[in-house]
């Protein structure tokens, strides 16, 4: 069994649109759950969710036998918090707040061995090689790593031609929440000038040899991005399907919810 090949960072090169689900519940049950239901890829958060080291080695040891390929969004660009989630076993982060081509140049060198990058060797203790027990792991790792990249601000829009030349980064994520906080619609991605940002962004990513990706639960805005080129889309978020089911049971029985959001407010 081949435990190394990126199957993700493969699907991505061959163009095939791969549909995913964000994962919040920091829980290695529910992420079994959702591992089992046929998604193409599940996001581990680590930025927004409490999740940390050994929660997310957890989820990953429980989605491990299924088909669903983890990717997990690391806190910030720190090699140091790269390095550590790279020997847990994740393959393909998405870094976040990613600004310009200089910082996307660094996310791409903490997840490389030397002389390519700075990741710390350390194989011996790490799962990520199984203890050593993949052949040529150390020569063959840096090949299956998957970087994406998530801009989310006006300033990297603009500087999304110069961080698409980066080599070694695989992909490009619009963080659809910040960006549109970022330009004064805070809450509201569907806006009219957000929904345009984004749809030229897309078109700029697909254009080159990334992946473009984004966060969308409205879900024909998500085929629509699809259509657009997008090829790495996550659809759902667990937290926003275990609360809406909660809310619409509840209301089922005459119970009253309070300072409860709709869903067609919902930030994605």
């Amino acid at each position: 069994m081949d435990l190394l090949t990126n199957r993700f960072k493969q699907a991505l090169k061959a163009g095939h649109p791969q549909i995913g689900l964000w994962l919040g519940l920091c829980s290695s049950y529910s992420a079994e759950i959702l591992a089992g239901a046929g998604f193409d890829w599940l996001l581990i958060d680590g930025e927004h969710a409490p999740n940390h080291i050994p929660s997310i080695l957890t989820q990953l040891q429980a989605i491990a036998p299924y088909p669903s390929q983890p990717v997990v969004r690391s806190p910030w660009n720190d090699p140091v918090l790269i390095k550590q989630l790279l020997d847990i076993g994740a393959q393909t982060l998405l870094v976040p707040m990613i600004q310009n081509a200089e910082q996307a140049r660094e996310a791409v060198r903490a997840t490389r061995y030397p002389p390519a990058g700075i990741r710390g060797v350390g194989s011996a203790l790490a799962r990520a090689s199984r203890w050593n027990r993949i052949p040529d792991y150390l020569v063959r790792a840096n090949d299956e790593i998957c970087v994406l990249v998530q801009v989310e601000t006006r300033e990297a829009l603009r500087n999304l031609p110069e961080i698409l030349t980066v080599e070694g980064v695989d992909g490009v994520f619009i963080g659809p929440a910040d960006l549109s906080a970022d330009m004064g619609y805070s809450g509201n991605p569907q806006h009219p000038e957000v929904k345009a940002a984004i749809e030229q962004a897309i078109c700029q990513i697909a254009a080159s040899d990334k992946a473009a990706g984004i966060l969308m639960t409205h879900v024909e805005t998500a085929e629509h991005y699809l259509n657009l080129g997008a090829r790495f889309v996550a659809v759902g978020v667990d937290t926003t399907l275990l609360a809406t089911a909660a809310n619409s049971l509840v209301a089922r029985f005459g119970k009253k919810q309070e300072k409860i959001t709709p869903p067609s407010l919902s930030t994605y």
